[in-house]
């Protein structure tokens, strides 16, 4: 486990299914969006060191998804990037490519751009050259930051989730 947050209601000792429940509940009912955070950060570590076939990964995924997609905190939607990164959920790079270019939160498409480069997404490297022309300085400066990144790291093997956590 990565890094330890504050979890008052004791979440993280609920039994795996139940803690999926609980903070789908949270996320997708919570108006305090620090309590959403936490939900994502502990739905997130419910896919720690699971394979993407884990149904219960699955579930988490395609969570996470939906906080990218509805959540209206770019706070909340920036921990969701990143743990779709730390898990390495490829199957959601689409879903990250959408939220750098088209969301409304420059802070969630920095996150987005970010989780891209850290999962080494050399197949999004053509969209992500789109953030180049985004209104935001912070956008397009993690954008070009990425595409330098992929030049060095593009052939030194594929993308490992402990190597961030």
């Amino acid at each position: 486990m990565g890094i330890e947050l504050l979890d008052e209601n004791k979440i993280r000792s609920l039994p795996s299914n139940e803690r999926f429940l609980k903070c789908e509940q949270i996320l997708k009912n919570e108006t305090d969006e620090s309590k959403r955070w936490d939900a994502v950060w502990l739905i997130g570590e419910l896919a720690e060191n699971k394979d993407s076939s884990d149904p219960l990964f699955q579930k988490v995924s395609d969570v996470l998804e939906w906080v990218l997609q509805n959540d209206t905190n770019g706070v909340v939607k920036h921990e969701a990037c990143f743990q779709v990164a730390a898990r390495n959920m490829r199957e959601k790079i689409p879903v990250l490519v959408n939220t750098a270019l088209h969301n409304s939160s420059i802070l969630a498409k920095h996150e987005a751009i970010e989780s891209l480069g850290l999962m080494r997404a050399f197949e999004a490297e053509s969209l992500i050259k789109k953030a180049l022309d985004d209104p935001s300085h912070d956008v397009r400066e993690t954008a070009l930051f990425v595409l330098k990144r992929f030049e060095r790291v593009r052939n030194q093997g594929d993308y490992k989730t402990y190597e961030i956590l």
